[in-house]
This record gives C-alpha cells, sequence and structure tokens, in this order.
C-alpha cells in the first residue's frame, strides 16, 4: 500500500481492491455507486465518516480526505494492512478457492463499527439489499446519523414504526436493552472464543447463528467466522461436504467471501 496527498484527496495504490466487489457484495449497506458503466465511485459511511472514492487509472482516489482520517478511519476499514495477496495465495492451494480468488480476487473484508454491523445484520434477515439500505437509511435519517445504542435507549418497537422495519424492530429494541443494561458487552465479547461469542449474540432476541458470525466477521473482524446463507450452503455441499481443509480455517471469513461471490455470480449462471 502506497499513498500520497494530493490537494484535498488521498491518492492511493494497493494491490487486490476492486470497489464494486467489496461495497457491493453485501458485506456492508451505506454505499451506492455513483454514476454507471467504467467510471467507478462510491458514496458511503464508516458509521458517520462520510467517504467519495473513485476507482482511477493507476490508483484510488479518497476525495475531500484528510491524512488522519485516512489513517485512522480508512486503513482499517478496507483492511489495507493486511496482505490479501499472500492469503490468497495460501488459499489458492485449494482447486476451487483458486478459482474463486482468481474470479473476484479484489474482494477485501471491510471491518465495520461492532455496533452498527450487528445492527444492520439484524436487520437484514429474510429481507433484500435495497430494502435493508431503506431501512437503515431511514434510521440514519430519524437520528440524523447511525444512532449509538446509547443514543436509543428506552425505545420500544412503536418508536421505530416509522422505518418500517416489520418484526425485526423487536429484534433491534432487545439488542439495544442488552447493549445499555451490559447484559452484553461488545468490547467482551470481541475477546472471547468464537462459539461462545456467537452463543452470547445468539441470546439477542431473533439472533440466530448467521446473523450472529456476519456481526463477528465483519464487526469485530473474527475471520474465523463463516455466516451460512444459502449460497454458501451450496458452496459446503458441492465442494467441502467435509468441511474446510484445515489450512483455509484461520481464512474462513475471508475465504467464505471469495467462495460466496463465485458461487452466486458465476458458478450458479
Amino acid at each position: 500500500m502506497e499513498y500520497i496527498k494530493n490537494g484535498g484527496d488521498i491518492l492511493l495504490k494497493t494491490p487486490d481492491l476492486d470497489l464494486d466487489e467489496t461495497l457491493d457484495c453485501g458485506q456492508a449497506f451505506r454505499w451506492e455507486r455513483i454514476g454507471s458503466g467504467s467510471d467507478c465511485t462510491y458514496r458511503g459511511f464508516m458509521l458517520n465518516t462520510p467517504l467519495t472514492v473513485s476507482a482511477e487509472k493507476d490508483y484510488f482516489r479518497f476525495h475531500d480526505t484528510d491524512e488522519e482520517t485516512f489513517q485512522k478511519v480508512w486503513i482499517p476499514y478496507f483492511d489495507l494492512e493486511t496482505d490479501y495477496t499472500e492469503i490468497k495465495e495460501r488459499l489458492s492451494e485449494d482447486g476451487t478457492l483458486a478459482k474463486a480468488c482468481a474470479y473476484a480476487g479484489g474482494i477485501r473484508l471491510l471491518r465495520q463499527d461492532s455496533w452498527e454491523a450487528l445492527c444492520s445484520f439484524i436487520i437484514s434477515q429474510n429481507n433484500n439489499i435495497p430494502r435493508i439500505k431503506g431501512i437503515i437509511g431511514r434510521l440514519c435519517d430519524m437520528y440524523s446519523g447511525f444512532p449509538g445504542f446509547e443514543q436509543m435507549k428506552g425505545i420500544v418497537p412503536d418508536d421505530l414504526a416509522p422505518l418500517r422495519a416489520g418484526f425485526r424492530a423487536k429484534y433491534i429494541t432487545d439488542c439495544i436493552e442488552k447493549l445499555n443494561s451490559g447484559k452484553i458487552v461488545i468490547d467482551e465479547v470481541k475477546k472471547l472464543p468464537v462459539d461462545e461469542a456467537r452463543k452470547i449474540l445468539m441470546t439477542i432476541k431473533g439472533v440466530g447463528p448467521k446473523v450472529a458470525d456476519c456481526a463477528l466477521l465483519y464487526g469485530m473482524y473474527r475471520i474465523d467466522c463463516v455466516p451460512m446463507d444459502v449460497w454458501m450452503k451450496r458452496v459446503m455441499e458441492q465442494f467441502y461436504p467435509e468441511g474446510f481443509p484445515e489450512f483455509v480455517l484461520p481464512y474462513a471469513g475471508i475465504a467464505q467471501q471469495y467462495l460466496f461471490h463465485y458461487m452466486r455470480t458465476e458458478i450458479s449462471k
């Protein structure tokens, strides 16, 4: 990774990053593509820090971004200090993963805020991406930004009626109650063995294994977690009926990103 300041922008050179593959693959819901065709620009947020980022010929342009924000927010968020070339080389010892990495090698894991990821994936249940984005957008409109769970203390499902979140409202309010009461402490959950962390998150009403694993992978960087949706179940049944090879397990969550995209957009054609 290399970057330079260019006026009010940051110009980044890095391998293994594709904005479409990373920002539009279902791991985050607050990014919108601007324009169409080969011009690739996205506008979005990490919690309440905004960003417009473009893929240009030789670099990525982080528009109107000072160096301090780039270092503190965007380098961690895009996981830019992780060597994805090395990870893909390791994963590619497996034939199926070699094809998946070659097909969508620009996917990076977005290291999201833990609470935002947990809330977003609670909202994602039995939902499609446009509707998920709509509910999260209305939540941000209600609070003039993505609210902390502390801001939402004491709310009841009826208070969330403007979100049109349906049955998910009671799940959101149960999560908020557990976080504000200290029944669940996110910073402690991050440090626990993954099975124990998953079990604690599943005490939240409506949170099953998939949502818990999404919160752990995308919000707590537990890259040994593999959220199991319909696409990943097909991957495992077709290619890994006895589970991943041992050498994949430390990077299983990252492997899942490549395999999910490969199965959903290429194999299933």
